[in-house]
């Protein structure tokens, strides 16, 4: 456990104070677009989907919280899964990352377009991240200022679907009961997937161990509130924009609460809908796109990607190699690929990430865990479940993506070791 006496930062955050920058970690772009892609998969049964994945989050994060105590270093299950099952799954938390953020980044720029201008969806998303990239090379970052202007505008873009989708008289309980359910529990499973995606962040909390006062008792409640507050928020959104227009118009929507806002009397809400979506997702975009350079970068310090990624801009001071390569990536993805397409991708390398940190939190021993150890085995069940659910090609790239970066793992530890190499050795 960190020890407050050794602790680096200065520890200001209460309960309140964590709770809220866990909102402002998950309520964001994911749900303003994740919801179309669930309704296609099990109609109002996404309903289910998202107190699932919201579970599988909670356990997730549970298990990010116990071993960010004991490893408070940066990094993540990269860290962890190094320090407590080896090199390689380190190594592959680390891939699965950069990789499902990529796709979420391609997600979340295609989401960009879907709002601000959805006949030139592409060439908006593709601008998008060259704008991102632009800024974020001359090391401009996201300050907490802004983080809490984000917040406000999305929460007021929600509270205007919410208001725009129950009072513009098209609601009724009939598209409730509409494709309930379509697909059986294989749909509501793989809409759980989905919507993990709309989740994204919440581990937030989990790494503030440095930052808050009393952490073995801040971050135990300061987690399921914030999932709570957040499932609370999401439940309100989508049961009102089903009940507007049912599944079937959401499921064929890129910007689905446009959608559902603009099929009633006060569709005049739909243009404050549409800005909350972009400044929402470019917010988002701002953050994903610096991670992954970031996480990249350091994976290039320890020569688990190409050395060549390790490079500090001179003036800029930032891994400007890394977050051009991401920026190229993520362009090149959303001139081809569709929303769903990016998020199912997405959710299988990060569900895979969470589920090497689920077995890192397993090994701990019994005076460092905080929460019930049966909540790790669940959250790892949770996310292989969830994972193999998505739909079939979002598995097979995933998974093949996944396979990939093992094969050039181990070619390259055979290379420099020159011996037979073991998943578990350091």
């Amino acid at each position: 456990m960190t020890d407050p006496a050794t602790s680096r930062l200065a520890r200001r955050l209460g309960v309140g104070d964590a709770v809220v920058i866990g909102l402002g970690s998950m309520i964001g772009a994911g749900v303003f677009s994740a919801i179309g892609p669930a309704a296609r998969a099990a109609g109002t049964g996404l309903l289910i989907g998202l107190v699932i994945a919201a579970l599988v989050a909670f356990c997730n994060a549970t298990s990010s919280a116990e071993l960010a105590a004991v490893y408070p270093a940066s990094g993540g299950t990269y860290v962890y899964g190094r320090e407590r099952l080896g090199a390689f799954w380190g190594y592959l938390a680390g891939w699965g990352f950069v990789v499902g953020k990529i796709a979420s980044c391609a997600a979340i720029a295609l989401t960009v377009g879907a709002y601000a201008a959805p006949s030139w969806q592409r060439a908006i998303a593709a601008a998008a991240v060259v704008g991102v990239v632009a800024v974020n090379y001359r090391g401009v970052r996201k300050t907490a200022a802004l983080t809490r202007v984000i917040v406000a505008i999305v929460l007021a873009a929600l509270a205007a679907v919410v208001v725009g989708c129950l009072f513009g008289g098209q609601a009724t309980a009939s598209h409730l009961n509409n494709d309930l359910i379509a697909g059986g529990w294989h749909g509501v499973l793989e809409s759980a997937g989905l919507l993990f995606f709309a989740f994204a962040g919440y581990a937030r909390i989990a790494t503030l161990g440095e930052e808050v006062d009393d952490p073995a008792r801040t971050i135990p409640k300061a987690i399921p509130r914030a999932l709570a507050i957040t499932l609370l928020v999401y439940l309100v959104v989508a049961v009102s924009a089903l009940a507007a227009v049912g599944p079937a118009a959401l499921a064929s929507s890129d910007a689905p609460l446009a959608t559902a806002v603009r099929a009633g009397n006060l569709d005049v809400l739909t243009p404050a809908v549409r800005i909350g979506g972009t400044i929402a997702a470019l917010g988002v975009l701002l953050s994903l796109v610096a991670g992954v350079g970031r996480t990249s970068f350091a994976m290039a310090s320890d020569r688990e990607l190409p050395k060549w990624l390790d490079a500090v801009h001179p003036t800029h001071k930032v891994p400007h190699r890394a977050e051009l390569l991401v920026g190229v990536v993520v362009t090149a993805i959303v001139l081809v690929v569709d929303v769903r397409a990016a998020i199912g991708f997405s959710s299988v390398c990060i569900l895979t990430y969470y589920a090497i940190a689920n077995a890192a939190a397993w090994t701990l021993p019994r005076e460092q865990l905080r929460w019930p150890r049966a909540l790790t085995a669940l959250g790892f069940v949770g996310c292989a479940l969830l994972a193999v659910m998505l739909p079939v090609f979002s598995v097979f790239t995933g998974f093949g993506v996944l396979c990939l970066g093992a094969i050039i793992w181990l070619v390259r530890h055979r290379r420099h070791h020159g011996t037979r190499v073991s998943p578990s050795d350091p």
